[in-house]
């Protein structure tokens, strides 16, 4: 994210508009997952602008799924369903969007499966196995096939090779995520999928993405483990000594951008009643009364909080760099 702004500011300063909508891509997405809608859909809402003036004419695509994936964390599944099937039914759109994101793939076809949508899923799956037939060297690309086809086809030992496979690091971690699923469908499989959902929230943790750390977290209290804790931590945002857990700190995060409680329960994945018990707790250790103080607090706390953050790891993209760069048959 800071490499993008740093990339937009220089495409400001230049007049480089071609370079805006890749920077304004990976903002909506990244901030997305790092629990921030409301930023998410005003760099998507630019896409829409990039698109509007002919800017993002080779990657509509990726353009229409990171506004799906911003309106999708903020109003739920059912906002996007025209969007995604309007996208579908262009054949170029898709592939383009198969191709240039390995994760995309996946996330259409979980998407379809939550609106109940089998022909968007069937027929995503049926375009990222013809890319993957006629690209068999190209690795990010077979990733994608095998994930979307074992969730297409609820087969964990596809989807835990997916994991294998994928070389982003999201992407690796939702295989993993997909995986547990159908694992946990079979009660003599649960040890398994929880071995899984651990993985998969350490590797949601290590690229920074919160919102999936917390669902991943509560996917593991439904199966009764010891591990939800540990889960929730390796998705940590220590950034001072304040008293608020994991959870605490997402809801009055969320809530001081002006989301209602069943907004903020959908994007952490729990109860509008333990939003508010969560609340609750918040007031009375931030020492504060309304939403609308909690509000004026917060733009000072994440500051503090950040302040003594550690340094965040390196991305290891190198292999992804040489990937990006080889030769397609779309």
């Amino acid at each position: 994210m800071e490499s993008a702004e740093a990339g937009l500011r220089l495409a400001h300063q230049t007049g480089n508009r071609g370079s805006v909508p890749n920077g304004n891509l990976v903002m909506a997405v990244s901030a997305t997952r790092r629990l921030d809608p409301n930023a998410g859909l005003v760099y998507a809402n630019r896409l829409r602008d990039n698109a509007l003036f002919g800017h993002s004419r080779l990657m509509a695509g990726q353009c229409a799924w990171a506004v799906a994936q911003a309106l999708e964390a903020r109003d739920g599944p059912a906002s996007v369903g025209c969007l995604l099937s309007d996208l579908i039914q262009d054949r170029a759109m898709t592939q383009e969007l198969l191709v240039s994101q390995p994760a995309a793939a996946a996330w259409l076809v979980r998407a379809a499966q939550q609106l109940g949508d089998e022909g968007i899923a069937a027929r995503t799956v049926s375009l990222v196995g013809e890319l993957g037939a006629r690209n068999r060297t190209f690795r990010t690309i077979q990733a994608a096939s095998v994930h979307a086809t074992g969730l297409h086809e609820k087969n964990a030992a596809a989807l835990e090779k997916a994991s294998t496979l994928h070389l982003d690091g999201w992407a690796r971690a939702s295989a993993l995520e997909d995986a547990s699923a159908v694992r946990f469908t079979r009660r003599p499989e649960h040890a398994q999928a929880a071995d899984l959902l651990k993985r998969a929230a350490d590797g949601y943790g290590a690229v920074g993405a919160r919102r999936d750390v917390l669902r991943v977290a509560s996917k593991l209290r439904e199966l009764e483990v010891n591990g939800g804790r540990s889960a929730l931590r390796s998705g940590r945002v220590r950034r001072t000594a304040s008293q608020l857990t994991d959870t605490e700190y997402a809801v009055a995060e969320l809530v001081s951008q002006g989301l209602t409680n069943g907004r903020v329960a959908r994007q952490l994945f729990i109860s509008p009643h333990t939003v508010a018990f969560h609340l609750k707790k918040i007031f009375r250790k931030l020492d504060v009364s309304s939403r609308v103080e909690l509000a004026g607090t917060w733009t000072r706390l994440p500051e503090e909080r950040r302040a003594t953050e550690p340094a965040a790891e390196e991305s290891r993209l190198t292999r992804a760099g040489g990937v990006a760069r080889a030769r397609v048959a779309v």
